[in-house]
Parts: structure tokens; sequence; C-alpha cells
């Protein structure tokens, strides 16, 4: 399979049923980010208050999947590990990259209950650098 095969194994239809995970919460303030076919969260880095909700939608033009999976050595101790596909550390999100697939036109879900800097990427985008940052105050 060459590369652009492998950045294409999110196609839509295929992992639908990943489509849409949501952590337990929820709260009246979400803040959007969008997943780009330049392999890129828009914003990369974005300042919330606790309890606020974030969406990453995919908004990848050439249907390409991608993931939210949290950096497990760069979030606060005591926070709520996350990642798209319900993974509960990123060694799992690693092993099963098409579980936690979000198809292009889904999206994630994820509140943010603990202050502090969460560092995330998109497993098979990775090396392209796709990461993010959310401050929670």
């Amino acid at each position: 399979m060459n590369r652009r095969g492998l950045l294409r194994l999110g196609g839509t239809g295929l992992f639908a049923a990943v489509a849409g995970c949501s952590s337990a919460g929820g709260s009246a303030d979400t803040r959007r980010v969008s997943m780009t076919a330049d392999f890129a969260y828009d914003p990369a880095r974005l300042t919330v208050a606790s309890g606020t909700t974030v969406r990453w939608e995919n908004d990848d033009e050439d249907e390409v999947g991608h993931t939210v999976t949290a950096d497990a050595d760069r979030i606060p101790a005591d926070a709520d590990y996350f990642a798209s596909g319900g993974f509960d550390s990123e060694r799992a999100a690693r092993n099963d990259v098409r579980g936690g697939l979000i198809p292009a036109g889904d999206a994630y879900e994820h509140t943010f209950e603990t202050a502090g800097t969460y560092d995330y990427f998109c497993v098979p985008h990775e090396g392209s650098g796709m990461v993010g940052t959310v401050v929670v105050r």
C-alpha cells in the first residue's frame, strides 16, 4: 500500500461505527476544532474554561479519516484519558488505528474538567505534524 492509500484508511462508510464517540458529561459551552485535508487541527491550540466540551469535526475534503488521541505523557496526571474510538490508553489507540478513525463529515467530543495542558495528535498523521493542544483554565 502506498502512503496515500494508508492516509485514506478512514474513508467514509468503513468506520462509521466509531463516529460520534463522546466522553461522558456535557457542557453548555462547546468549542469546535476542524480536522483538515492539510493534516492539521484548526485551531492547533485552544484555551477553554473547565467544563467546556471540545468537538473535533473532520472537515477533510479528501475524505481522509483522522483520530484525536491524547498524548498520555502530556496531559494532567489526574485527568481522564481521551481518544476517539473510546480507548482508555494511548497504547490501545496506537494498536487499533482503524478503531479510532473519525470519517470525513463526522465528529468526536470530549469534555475537559481538569485544569492543565493537554497535548493530542492524529495517530496516522502524527509524523505529518497533525498535533494539537487544549489548555484548560
